[in-house]
């Protein structure tokens, strides 16, 4: 079972260790980040489940960095401050907060509501987790590549190709399974359907400077190499 991953961003280490341990006893990867002037390299970095984010912070307060992260991202986010005027949170959730919880608060109630969260926001496919390329942030649910401050917007299909050798970066992806994944998510699709994909998906690619990512390997299938190979 893979162990979902909150991204603690705490100032006080007392609290952060309470949070990270007890998290910890209940199945969760906890990651505390050191630089609170990097908070969204270490989101991009880590690619959390969840973040608890608190407002009062070194460099930028918690309400500048939430409204980094939904520039890029879904992911859940639940405030912990003890600043719990009504401004605040009110101001929490209109830059971007799922949830907003005050100090002191009690553990288990947290943990509650973490996993309600993760619940509503994964396993009914609202949203999903994002996933990275070297510095690409890819939206499959979204039919989309962020890179820097452009957009690659994608087609379905191309989006579900792509997906499907993502998931096995690194390895060659036979033709069949590409055209079963789509299949079964309900694109039909021929081998012929497919090339035509895969090329139109390689031009789109070509102008975001990933002309390399995506490789024909003859008489097997395809391969989405790791950034570092390009």
């Amino acid at each position: 079972m893979i162990q979902e991953k909150i991204m603690i961003v705490e100032d006080d280490p007392t609290i952060a260790t309470l949070l990270s341990e007890y998290l910890s006893q209940w199945g969760f990867t906890c990651h505390v980040p050191s630089d609170f002037s990097k908070i969204l390299e270490a989101y991009q970095e880590l690619a959390p489940n969840l973040i608890l984010l608190d407002i009062s912070l070194p460099h930028y307060n918690g309400f500048y960095w939430c409204q980094e992260i939904r520039k890029v991202s879904e992911v859940p986010i639940i405030f912990l401050s003890s600043a719990s005027d009504n401004m605040n949170v009110i101001t929490a959730m209109n830059t971007g907060a799922d949830d907003f919880i005050s100090k002191p608060f009690d553990l288990p109630v947290l943990v509650a509501k973490i996993k309600a969260l993760l619940r509503r926001s994964y396993v009914f496919g609202q949203q999903q987790s994002d996933f990275y390329y070297g510095d690409y942030l890819l939206h499959f649910q979204d039919n989309r590549i962020v890179y820097s401050t452009t957009v690659l917007d994608l087609t379905p299909n191309e989006s579900k190709v792509l997906q499907c050798l993502y998931e096995n970066l690194g390895k060659i992806t036979k033709r069949e399974t590409i055209i079963e994944k789509l299949w079964q998510s309900e694109y039909f699709i021929d081998s012929n359907t497919l090339s035509v994909n895969i090329n139109r998906l390689r031009k789109k690619l070509e102008t975001i400077g990933l002309e390399r990512a995506i490789q024909t390997i003859k008489g097997e299938g395809y391969i989405m190499v790791t950034p570092n190979d390009i």
